[in-house]
């Protein structure tokens, strides 16, 4: 079987030879230069500015224990109302934000009155080992149980639903925790705009293939010139606005806050991958850094002082994980993307027929579990051990697994529970569903069982 360096050279050679956008090497950018002052108004628009309606109020979040199953039910009745503010964080994957003691979640912006709207940090801004990190994928967020239970407890509360609520119920937001259909957002918020962004009536429904993808790290957006799995988009800041396309936003709103978007990607090009808490053995990650370069670094890049990042599209043959977002995005959707503002009207190139998934840079790495573009693996050891990865398993709290580096998890057989718990239900990963699969990246078999786990040493300092 050829080793990992060998298949990103041949898919290098071949896109080379094709003259093709999707599989170029890109050489070691300079350092990036971070307007300090604009990078933290990005942070204050992100936690402050709604550039979503209002989801629902503070009222309705603090009612939604009574939609809850038993005994979970029952202990909220007993709780004070902090305490039960605190069940609710912890049940739909919401964290305080650091060093602020307002008590307001990092994934919702909440005005004076009380009104909740959705941020970007809701996928972007998660935890490990209980540790608050914005940028880090929210691997802990409920987000179809969170909107199933304000839809019920608004209806208990003789509330109006909005029509977000309305399509929440019939569109899917994500079958497990941590993951979401986000893809398929797009898709759909872009069949009802033309290419300046008008609102229009759907000409045809537009093909939609659900499923679950797990959030890339922010640190990796200052390394990646071209965005997304498939490296569809250049980076820019219009490109982080297309999620913001609901009805309410009129082309004027996008122009109107094209400034603050500027601001975030300010903010996101600031960010930095955590550094590892735990010891490491740094004589085995000096072994573990020699077999990475040799066998790895083609495709994921060099670290250190020559850190460069080659941003390389391996063929979906070769890499083996699930096709399922591969196939997903249409031609006609890309196309869209192209011609539209969010592209500068075509300045900006989209790739249109991507031939793969690009290999990401492994920065923060060991924060970042769990792994592949699904979030199927929970940890690195898996990755490098293909034949060992569970085949359904559930996560716990604020586990950190230091010897597998990754989640800590419990492994089944089969999904179990409380069947009348929706959230119990999505608490389990089961990657014999559709979309789920952890096959594939079968690269590292290359290596010696002892190289593995030197590269697995290494991949703590990153």
């Amino acid at each position: 079987m050829p080793n990992y360096q060998s298949t990103c050279r041949r898919a290098y050679l071949a896109a080379t030879l094709l003259g093709s956008l999707v599989c170029s090497a890109v050489q070691a950018e300079s350092p990036v230069q971070t307007d300090t002052s604009a990078a933290n108004r990005g942070y204050r628009a992100l936690t402050e500015k709604a550039f979503l309606p209002t989801d629902f109020s503070q009222e309705v979040f603090d009612a939604t224990w009574r939609t809850w199953p038993e005994p979970l039910k029952s202990r909220a009745a007993r709780s004070s109302l902090v305490e039960r503010r605190q069940l609710a964080f912890q049940r739909y994957g919401l964290t305080p934000r650091p060093h602020d003691s307002s008590g307001k979640p990092l994934q919702y912006v909440v005005d004076a009155k009380g009104n909740w709207s959705l941020n970007c940090f809701s996928c972007h801004g998660g935890k490990v080992s209980g540790q608050v990190i914005p940028g880090l994928p929210n691997t802990h967020y409920a987000m179809q149980t969170l909107k199933e239970e304000i839809n019920s407890t608004k209806i208990l509360l003789g509330k109006r639903l909005n029509r977000r609520d309305l399509g929440a119920a019939l569109f899917p937001m994500g079958t497990t925790h941590g993951t979401t259909n986000a893809v398929m957002f797009g898709v759909v918020l872009a069949a009802s705009r033309d290419a300046d962004l008008n609102f229009q009536q759907f000409k045809s429904p537009p093909r939609l293939v659900n499923h679950d993808m797990d959030a890339p790290p922010w640190w990796h957006f200052r390394k990646r010139p071209r965005i997304y799995i498939d490296g569809m988009a250049e980076r820019g800041h219009r490109a982080l606005m297309q999620f913001i396309m609901v009805r309410e936003n009129t082309p004027e709103h996008f122009q109107q806050w094209e400034s603050d978007f500027k601001d975030i990607y300010a903010y996101l090009m600031s960010l930095e991958a955590p550094k590892y808490p735990f010891p490491v053995n740094r004589p085995l990650a000096r072994q573990g850094e020699l077999a990475f370069n040799q066998h790895c670094a083609d495709c994921h890049g060099n670290y250190g002082p020559l850190a460069d990042y080659p941003n390389i599209m391996v063929p979906i043959d070769e890499i083996g994980t699930d096709p399922i977002r591969f196939k997903a995005l249409s031609e006609s959707h890309r196309s869209w993307y192209q011609a539209s503002w969010f592209s500068h009207h075509g300045k900006k190139k989209v790739v249109i027929k991507p031939t793969g998934y690009v290999a990401p840079p492994l920065d923060g790495v060991w924060a970042s579990a769990p792994y592949f573009h699904n979030g199927a693996v929970p940890t690195l050891w898996g990755v490098l051990n293909p034949d060992q990865r569970p085949t359904i398993w559930k996560r716990t709290e604020n586990g950190y697994d230091q010897k597998e580096v990754g989640l800590e998890i419990k492994k089944y057989t089969e999904a179990s529970g409380n069947p009348k718990d929706r959230w119990e239900q999505r608490s389990f990963f089961d990657t014999r569903k559709p979309g789920k699969s952890a096959a594939g990246h079968r690269f590292p078999e290359i290596l010696t069982l002892e190289q593995r786990q030197a590269v697995l040493e290494y991949l703590k300092t990153l």
